[in-house]
């Protein structure tokens, strides 16, 4: 286990994370432009997308139907495990929406430093759990966005109780267009889901048009993209600090504890042990482009510094540097 760790942690992807990170708290005025940073997320959409589209084309149906359900399943608890658990750190309602919709949706990145960290180890997955990134992102989000409904019905704008998630009362609007348009035709999914299904639907045709940019040079852009999100997680850090440990243990511990889920439904489903590992990295990760997001749309009271200050300042290094191989070791054990 510690020679795994030490091997991620000396891996190129997490050492310009690092430096990035390290850049911005010493105030250095190193700065990714914020063209080439939309660019480089447009890219690793794209081409996790068509790489899983590629690989599904080799599966059939019944093949995929059960990671697909445990997918499901993951994004659907999250944010019912993430409301109960935050009910005792009595968070507001609308902050605790924000961190149920972030920490059950996914991070592309951590999944993408992840196929590194096993391509690295040998240990090979299977290429459908590309697809399933895709069916991880967006279902947390509407979920969340139900719960927020049910909640706000109560009339409380103060700490929750779980007691209200037991009913949903006629007059509650569910989901108004602009949330549903946010939530599936965002600029992630919409790329995800339309890059998957060219990839699907060329198969092995695209491969000789793709491979040189979106296969042969993704673990070089990666190094680009987290060396940016590195700057990110550093100038947000101190947002998260400012609202105590109880938050602060809060994105440390829970990913351990969804990814830990995770790697059960990959292990109950029948997935090898990189896709058992990769279950548990997306259950474990938290998202910082789809939800917020839909989140600026839907709970514009909910606070940016929180949800987006725990999930790229602590949760994302967390899983970057210890969560991905821990994971792998838990779905060693299981298996």
């Amino acid at each position: 286990m510690k020679e795994i760790i030490i091997q991620n942690l000396l891996s190129p992807v997490v050492l310009f994370f690092l430096l990035g990170l390290l850049a911005a708290l010493v105030k250095s005025d190193l700065k990714i432009p914020n063209g080439l940073s939309e660019a480089l997320s447009i890219y690793l959409l794209i081409a996790i997308g068509l790489k899983g589209g590629i690989e599904l084309s080799h599966y059939s149906i019944e093949t995929v139907v059960g990671p697909i359900l445990g997918a499901l399943f993951i994004g659907g608890i999250i944010p019912f495990l993430t409301l109960f658990i935050l009910r005792f750190i009595k968070m507001d309602v609308q902050n605790s929406i924000g961190l149920a919709a972030t920490y059950g949706s996914i991070s592309i990145v951590t999944y993408g430093a992840a196929l590194t960290f096993l391509d690295k180890n040998g240990t090979s997955y299977e290429g459908f759990m590309n697809a399933i990134v895709v069916l991880m992102e967006s279902p947390a989000i509407l979920v969340s966005l139900l719960l927020y409904k049910i909640l706000e019905a109560n009339k409380g704008t103060g700490a929750f109780s779980t007691r209200t998630l037991g009913f949903l009362p006629p007059s509650a609007s569910l989901l108004n267009r602009e949330v549903l348009r946010e939530s599936i035709f965002g600029k992630s999914i919409i790329l995800l889901v339309g890059s998957l299904s060219i990839g699907l639907f060329l198969g092995e045709r695209a491969v000789s048009t793709v491979k040189p940019l979106f296969i042969d040079l993704y673990g070089s852009i990666l190094i680009l993209f987290l060396l940016n999100m590195g700057l990110v997680a550093g100038k947000r850090l101190p947002e998260v600090k400012k609202h105590g440990l109880r938050l602060l243990m809060f994105g440390l511990l829970t990913p351990l504890l969804f990814g830990m889920l995770g790697v059960f439904i990959g292990n109950l489903v029948g997935l090898s042990l990189g896709g058992t590992t990769l279950m548990g990295v997306l259950a474990g990760s938290a998202s910082y482009i789809a939800a917020p997001a839909a989140l600026k749309t839907s709970v514009p009271e909910a606070n940016p510094s929180i949800y987006l200050g725990l999930s790229l300042g602590v949760t994302f290094p967390f899983n970057l540097i210890l969560g991905i191989p821990v994971y792998y070791e838990i779905a060693k054990w299981m298996q």
